[in-house]
């Protein structure tokens, strides 16, 4: 089923990653991690329906998504980014995606990001966030999404790595097993991988390697 929502607000998170809230339809319910094909109202591309993962929580009033625009081909996110407040997108059933299984370490790069965004809203509103770890892989430090957020809420457990060049505070360099060694001492945790299919190929390979049970690394499928 396809539910038709109106844009209410857009805000620029990075130069090429977009915040946009729609209204809500009735009834209409998901779990932190979800995610549901998204499509552009319009005779053009309302049959061009792409996944999209919640960013708010299944109790707001609102519907959000964090989504960032491809403005090197003409696609739906290109389509997207030239949207305006009061536009209408056509939105699915939501449907399975990453879900919380207790402590972890978070391992994100770019907008793999966006299916950790409502579990740690979820778990910083009951006060759960705990021993949460975050580290999120990006190319340059203005790729980097919600960057003070994550400082903010995780404090000393969020290791942000730039694999194009050297920032303050930032580390440099690939999520690597050598970095997995520094920065992870207890690989019978869980573990949560989002990103590029390749680096979540990658990674888990290397936390299997590592010890980590491949029943605890949960990633997107």
């Amino acid at each position: 089923m396809m539910y038709k929502v109106k844009i209410l607000d857009i805000f620029s998170l990075t130069h090429d990653v977009k915040r946009i809230r729609t209204d809500k339809p009735d009834n209409y319910n998901f779990s932190p991690g979800q995610a549901t094909e998204v499509a552009i109202n319009s005779e053009e591309w309302k049959g061009e329906k792409r996944p999209f993962t919640f960013t708010s929580l299944p109790e707001d009033n609102y519907l959000e998504f964090v989504i960032k625009s491809y403005r090197d081909h003409e696609g739906v996110t290109h389509q997207m980014d030239g949207l305006v407040i009061g536009d209408e997108l056509l939105i699915g059933d939501p449907w399975g995606a990453i879900q919380y299984r207790g402590n972890g370490v978070f391992i994100a790069g770019g907008a793999g990001i966006t299916p950790f965004i409502p579990i740690f809203k979820a778990l910083v509103k009951k006060g759960d966030l705990d021993s949460n770890k975050l580290i999120f892989a990006n190319k340059t430090g203005k790729d980097v999404i919600m960057e003070s957020y994550f400082f903010e809420i995780f404090d000393g457990n969020f290791i942000s790595i730039l694999e194009r060049e050297e920032v303050e505070g930032h580390e440099k360099g690939m999520v690597n097993m050598e970095f997995l060694k520094k920065h992870i001492n207890d690989f019978s945790q869980s573990f949560y991988v989002c990103g590029p299919e390749q680096m979540v190929k990658d990674i888990t390979g290397h936390l299997e390697t590592l010890g980590a049970d491949p029943e605890g690394v949960v990633f997107e499928k």
